[in-house]
Protein backbone atom coordinates (compact mmCIF):
# COMPACT_ATOMS: atom_id res chain seq x y z
CA UNK A 1 0.00 0.00 0.00
CA UNK A 2 1.24 3.04 -1.27
CA UNK A 3 1.38 6.24 1.62
CA UNK A 4 -1.42 8.29 -0.24
CA UNK A 5 -3.12 5.18 -0.01
CA UNK A 6 -2.87 4.38 3.38
CA UNK A 7 -3.16 8.23 4.33
CA UNK A 8 -6.50 7.95 2.67
CA UNK A 9 -7.31 5.14 4.69
CA UNK A 10 -6.55 7.02 7.51
CA UNK A 11 -8.77 9.69 6.39
CA UNK A 12 -12.05 7.45 5.65
CA UNK A 13 -14.94 6.92 8.02
CA UNK A 14 -17.85 5.02 6.88
CA UNK A 15 -21.53 5.02 8.69
CA UNK A 16 -24.77 2.98 7.66
CA UNK A 17 -28.14 5.00 9.35
CA UNK A 18 -29.83 2.84 11.43
CA UNK A 19 -33.77 3.08 12.37
CA UNK A 20 -32.94 5.56 15.36
CA UNK A 21 -30.98 7.59 13.24
CA UNK A 22 -34.28 8.20 10.54
CA UNK A 23 -34.78 11.96 9.94
CA UNK A 24 -31.77 12.90 11.78
CA UNK A 25 -29.36 15.85 10.03
CA UNK A 26 -26.74 14.45 8.57
CA UNK A 27 -24.37 17.54 9.97
CA UNK A 28 -25.72 16.30 13.74
CA UNK A 29 -25.08 12.66 13.03
CA UNK A 30 -21.31 12.64 11.68
CA UNK A 31 -20.35 15.38 14.47
CA UNK A 32 -21.67 12.88 16.90
CA UNK A 33 -20.47 9.61 15.36
CA UNK A 34 -16.80 10.81 14.51
CA UNK A 35 -13.98 9.55 16.45
CA UNK A 36 -12.49 13.06 16.40
CA UNK A 37 -13.64 15.60 18.64
CA UNK A 38 -15.37 17.71 15.63
CA UNK A 39 -17.16 20.41 15.98
CA UNK A 40 -20.42 20.73 13.88
CA UNK A 41 -19.38 23.51 12.00
CA UNK A 42 -16.12 21.72 11.01
CA UNK A 43 -18.35 18.73 9.58
CA UNK A 44 -21.00 21.64 7.76
CA UNK A 45 -17.66 22.61 6.09
CA UNK A 46 -16.45 19.37 4.87
CA UNK A 47 -20.09 18.78 3.44
CA UNK A 48 -19.99 22.07 1.91
CA UNK A 49 -16.53 21.20 0.75
CA UNK A 50 -17.58 17.68 -1.06
CA UNK A 51 -16.06 15.58 1.77
CA UNK A 52 -18.92 13.68 2.70
CA UNK A 53 -21.12 11.85 0.42
CA UNK A 54 -24.22 9.69 1.28
CA UNK A 55 -25.03 6.70 -1.03
CA UNK A 56 -22.17 7.68 -3.60
CA UNK A 57 -23.63 11.60 -3.91
CA UNK A 58 -22.71 14.42 -1.82
CA UNK A 59 -25.31 16.18 -0.01
CA UNK A 60 -26.22 19.73 1.95
CA UNK A 61 -25.77 19.85 5.55
CA UNK A 62 -29.60 19.55 6.22
CA UNK A 63 -30.54 16.19 4.56
CA UNK A 64 -32.27 14.02 6.81
CA UNK A 65 -31.38 10.43 6.81
CA UNK A 66 -33.09 7.59 5.76
CA UNK A 67 -32.52 4.11 7.80
CA UNK A 68 -30.05 2.23 5.06
CA UNK A 69 -28.40 5.31 4.22
CA UNK A 70 -24.18 4.88 3.46
CA UNK A 71 -22.09 7.65 4.41
CA UNK A 72 -18.72 7.93 3.52
CA UNK A 73 -16.44 10.95 4.62
CA UNK A 74 -12.89 11.31 3.59
CA UNK A 75 -11.76 14.07 6.18
CA UNK A 76 -9.03 17.00 4.43
CA UNK A 77 -5.46 16.83 5.88
CA UNK A 78 -5.13 19.61 8.74
CA UNK A 79 -3.53 22.66 7.28
CA UNK A 80 0.28 23.19 6.92
CA UNK A 81 1.14 23.77 10.57
CA UNK A 82 4.96 25.15 11.49
CA UNK A 83 4.87 22.90 14.52
CA UNK A 84 7.99 24.09 16.93
CA UNK A 85 10.45 21.30 17.93
CA UNK A 86 10.26 22.06 22.09
CA UNK A 87 13.12 20.67 24.74
CA UNK A 88 10.65 19.10 26.83
CA UNK A 89 12.45 16.10 28.82
CA UNK A 90 11.38 12.45 27.88
CA UNK A 91 12.57 9.03 29.47
CA UNK A 92 13.28 7.17 26.29
CA UNK A 93 12.96 3.70 27.13
CA UNK A 94 13.72 2.42 23.48
CA UNK A 95 15.30 4.15 20.47
CA UNK A 96 16.77 3.12 16.89
CA UNK A 97 16.34 4.41 13.53
CA UNK A 98 12.96 3.27 12.88
CA UNK A 99 11.03 3.75 15.99
CA UNK A 100 11.34 5.13 19.35
CA UNK A 101 9.25 4.14 23.29
CA UNK A 102 8.70 6.78 25.57
CA UNK A 103 7.18 5.97 29.23
CA UNK A 104 4.79 9.00 28.95
CA UNK A 105 3.94 11.41 32.04
CA UNK A 106 0.72 12.01 33.29
CA UNK A 107 -0.48 15.54 32.00
CA UNK A 108 1.52 15.24 29.00
CA UNK A 109 -0.52 15.74 26.08
CA UNK A 110 0.24 13.28 23.14
CA UNK A 111 -0.18 15.21 19.82
CA UNK A 112 -1.21 19.26 18.92
CA UNK A 113 -4.60 19.81 18.60
CA UNK A 114 -6.67 23.30 17.59
CA UNK A 115 -6.01 25.91 19.33
CA UNK A 116 -3.30 23.52 21.62
CA UNK A 117 -0.03 23.67 19.51
CA UNK A 118 2.60 23.60 21.71
CA UNK A 119 3.61 21.48 25.07
CA UNK A 120 2.69 18.41 24.03
CA UNK A 121 4.90 14.79 23.20
CA UNK A 122 5.10 15.89 19.41
CA UNK A 123 6.61 19.41 20.46
CA UNK A 124 9.35 16.96 22.33
CA UNK A 125 9.62 14.26 19.85
CA UNK A 126 10.42 16.70 17.24
CA UNK A 127 13.19 18.10 19.10
CA UNK A 128 14.52 15.03 20.12
CA UNK A 129 14.11 12.79 16.74
CA UNK A 130 14.16 15.31 14.35
CA UNK A 131 13.13 12.63 11.85
CA UNK A 132 9.17 11.06 12.10
CA UNK A 133 6.88 9.33 9.72
CA UNK A 134 4.43 11.96 8.06
CA UNK A 135 1.23 9.26 7.30
CA UNK A 136 -0.49 11.20 10.09
CA UNK A 137 -0.05 14.40 8.78
CA UNK A 138 1.66 17.74 10.34
CA UNK A 139 -0.86 17.44 13.35
CA UNK A 140 0.68 14.28 14.41
CA UNK A 141 4.09 13.02 12.80
CA UNK A 142 4.86 9.25 14.29
CA UNK A 143 1.99 9.15 16.22
CA UNK A 144 0.91 5.42 16.18
CA UNK A 145 -1.43 5.33 18.98
CA UNK A 146 -2.45 7.39 21.65
CA UNK A 147 -2.84 7.53 25.63
CA UNK A 148 -4.87 10.40 27.25
CA UNK A 149 -3.50 13.09 29.20
CA UNK A 150 -3.69 12.23 32.47
CA UNK A 151 -2.42 8.13 31.88
CA UNK A 152 1.25 7.90 32.17
CA UNK A 153 3.06 5.31 30.73
CA UNK A 154 4.14 3.04 27.34
CA UNK A 155 3.23 5.04 24.19
CA UNK A 156 5.00 4.11 20.56
CA UNK A 157 6.42 6.23 17.56
CA UNK A 158 7.72 5.86 13.91
CA UNK A 159 10.64 7.29 12.39
CA UNK A 160 9.25 6.89 9.07
CA UNK A 161 6.49 5.60 7.10
CA UNK A 162 7.47 1.86 6.59
CA UNK A 163 7.59 1.80 10.71
CA UNK A 164 4.39 3.16 10.86
CA UNK A 165 2.68 1.03 8.35
CA UNK A 166 3.61 -2.04 10.01
CA UNK A 167 3.19 -0.91 13.90
CA UNK A 168 -0.84 0.02 13.47
CA UNK A 169 -0.80 -3.09 11.40
CA UNK A 170 -0.18 -4.74 14.06
CA UNK A 171 -2.68 -2.49 16.12
CA UNK A 172 -5.20 -3.37 13.91
CA UNK A 173 -4.98 -7.14 14.39
CA UNK A 174 -4.68 -6.67 17.89
CA UNK A 175 -1.18 -8.66 17.83
CA UNK A 176 0.09 -5.51 20.30
CA UNK A 177 0.25 -5.82 23.82
CA UNK A 178 -0.72 -3.53 25.71
CA UNK A 179 -1.88 -3.73 29.66
CA UNK A 180 -2.17 -1.31 31.78
CA UNK A 181 -2.60 -1.02 35.91
CA UNK A 182 -5.73 1.06 37.53
CA UNK A 183 -7.04 1.65 40.90
CA UNK A 184 -10.88 1.33 40.57
CA UNK A 185 -13.77 2.26 43.08
CA UNK A 186 -14.98 -0.32 44.27
CA UNK A 187 -14.76 -4.15 45.76
CA UNK A 188 -14.30 -6.02 42.01
CA UNK A 189 -15.18 -9.70 43.41
CA UNK A 190 -14.26 -11.33 40.17
CA UNK A 191 -10.97 -12.47 40.16
CA UNK A 192 -10.97 -12.21 36.09
CA UNK A 193 -13.21 -11.13 33.57
CA UNK A 194 -13.92 -9.59 30.12
CA UNK A 195 -16.11 -6.50 29.31
CA UNK A 196 -17.40 -6.79 25.49
CA UNK A 197 -19.01 -4.07 24.69
CA UNK A 198 -19.24 -0.99 21.86
CA UNK A 199 -18.36 2.25 22.49
CA UNK A 200 -19.42 5.82 20.65
CA UNK A 201 -20.06 8.68 21.75
CA UNK A 202 -21.84 9.92 24.55
CA UNK A 203 -25.36 11.37 22.99
CA UNK A 204 -25.71 14.18 25.85
CA UNK A 205 -22.25 14.89 26.19
CA UNK A 206 -20.30 14.54 22.75
CA UNK A 207 -16.97 15.13 24.60
CA UNK A 208 -17.58 11.53 26.21
CA UNK A 209 -17.79 8.18 25.45
CA UNK A 210 -20.27 5.63 26.76
CA UNK A 211 -21.21 1.84 26.01
CA UNK A 212 -23.46 2.34 23.45
CA UNK A 213 -25.40 0.29 19.89
CA UNK A 214 -25.54 3.51 18.31
CA UNK A 215 -22.68 4.77 15.76
CA UNK A 216 -20.33 2.63 18.27
CA UNK A 217 -17.45 0.48 17.09
CA UNK A 218 -16.67 -3.05 18.95
CA UNK A 219 -14.49 -2.42 22.02
CA UNK A 220 -13.57 -5.66 24.59
CA UNK A 221 -11.21 -5.51 27.63
CA UNK A 222 -9.84 -8.29 29.88
CA UNK A 223 -9.01 -7.83 33.32
CA UNK A 224 -7.31 -9.00 36.32
CA UNK A 225 -7.40 -8.55 39.86
CA UNK A 226 -3.76 -7.61 41.53
CA UNK A 227 -4.66 -6.88 45.43
CA UNK A 228 -7.57 -5.23 47.18
CA UNK A 229 -8.23 -2.53 49.52
CA UNK A 230 -11.45 -3.08 50.93
CA UNK A 231 -13.40 -0.57 48.73
CA UNK A 232 -10.90 0.08 46.23
CA UNK A 233 -8.91 -2.82 43.54
CA UNK A 234 -5.87 -2.83 41.89
CA UNK A 235 -6.32 -4.20 38.59
CA UNK A 236 -4.02 -5.51 35.28
CA UNK A 237 -6.13 -4.47 31.75
CA UNK A 238 -5.25 -6.00 28.76
CA UNK A 239 -6.74 -4.11 25.51
CA UNK A 240 -7.93 -5.82 23.08
CA UNK A 241 -9.15 -3.22 21.07
CA UNK A 242 -8.12 0.48 21.22
CA UNK A 243 -11.17 2.68 21.72
CA UNK A 244 -10.99 6.38 22.65
CA UNK A 245 -11.23 6.40 26.30
CA UNK A 246 -12.00 2.48 26.63
CA UNK A 247 -11.03 1.54 29.79
CA UNK A 248 -12.36 4.60 31.29
CA UNK A 249 -15.76 4.12 29.73
CA UNK A 250 -15.87 0.11 30.54
CA UNK A 251 -14.79 0.29 34.33
CA UNK A 252 -17.51 3.11 34.94
CA UNK A 253 -19.73 0.37 32.54
CA UNK A 254 -19.02 -2.48 35.01
CA UNK A 255 -19.75 -0.05 38.33
CA UNK A 256 -15.65 0.38 38.59
CA UNK A 257 -15.12 4.04 37.65
CA UNK A 258 -11.05 4.45 38.05
CA UNK A 259 -10.19 6.50 40.75
CA UNK A 260 -9.76 10.23 40.04
CA UNK A 261 -11.53 10.07 36.59
CA UNK A 262 -12.36 13.60 36.08
CA UNK A 263 -15.07 12.41 33.30
CA UNK A 264 -15.72 9.27 34.57
CA UNK A 265 -15.52 8.94 37.93
CA UNK A 266 -17.66 9.59 40.95
CA UNK A 267 -18.65 13.00 42.00
CA UNK A 268 -15.51 14.67 43.77
CA UNK A 269 -14.75 13.79 47.84
CA UNK A 270 -16.22 10.18 47.30
CA UNK A 271 -13.57 8.08 48.39
CA UNK A 272 -9.53 8.18 47.76
CA UNK A 273 -8.37 10.32 44.64
CA UNK A 274 -5.44 11.76 43.07
CA UNK A 275 -4.80 14.37 40.30
CA UNK A 276 -5.87 12.23 37.41
CA UNK A 277 -6.83 9.17 36.61
CA UNK A 278 -5.07 6.29 38.79
CA UNK A 279 -4.41 4.69 34.93
CA UNK A 280 -1.06 3.48 33.95
CA UNK A 281 0.15 1.72 30.75
CA UNK A 282 2.61 -0.55 32.29
CA UNK A 283 3.33 -3.15 29.65
CA UNK A 284 3.70 -2.38 25.55
CA UNK A 285 4.86 -5.30 23.32
CA UNK A 286 5.03 -5.58 19.74
CA UNK A 287 6.78 -6.84 17.00
CA UNK A 288 10.00 -4.90 15.46
CA UNK A 289 8.81 -3.40 11.98
CA UNK A 290 12.46 -3.80 10.20
CA UNK A 291 14.43 -6.89 12.47
CA UNK A 292 10.95 -8.92 12.84
CA UNK A 293 11.89 -9.14 16.85
CA UNK A 294 9.85 -9.23 19.11
CA UNK A 295 10.15 -6.85 21.88
CA UNK A 296 8.25 -5.71 25.23
CA UNK A 297 9.11 -3.36 27.60
CA UNK A 298 7.31 -2.31 30.72
CA UNK A 299 7.24 1.18 32.92
CA UNK A 300 6.96 1.24 36.75
CA UNK A 301 3.81 2.48 38.33
CA UNK A 302 4.67 6.60 38.86
CA UNK A 303 5.19 7.86 42.21
CA UNK A 304 1.75 9.47 42.28
CA UNK A 305 -0.06 6.09 41.87
CA UNK A 306 2.00 4.51 44.38
CA UNK A 307 1.37 6.62 46.78
CA UNK A 308 -1.94 6.62 46.15
CA UNK A 309 -1.42 2.38 46.61
CA UNK A 310 0.34 3.11 49.89
CA UNK A 311 -2.22 5.39 51.47
CA UNK A 312 -4.94 2.70 50.75
CA UNK A 313 -3.10 -0.27 51.62
CA UNK A 314 -2.39 1.52 55.23
CA UNK A 315 -5.64 2.75 55.72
Amino acid sequence: MSVSEQEELENRKEWIAEAQDQGERVDKFVAEASDEDVSRSLVQQWIKDGHLKVNGAPVKANYKLSAGDQLELITPEPEELNLTAENIPLEVVYEDGDMIVINKPRGLVVHPAPGHYSGTLVNALLYHCQDLSGINGVMRPGIVHRIDKDTSGLLMAAKNDTAHQSLAAQLKEHTVVRKYLAVVHGNVTHEQGTVDAPIGRDPFDRKLYTVTERNSKKAVTHFAVLERYGDHTLLELRLETGRTHQIRVHMKFIGHPLVGDPAYGPSRGKGATMDGQALHAAILGFTHPRTGEHLQFEAEIPADMQHLIHILKNR
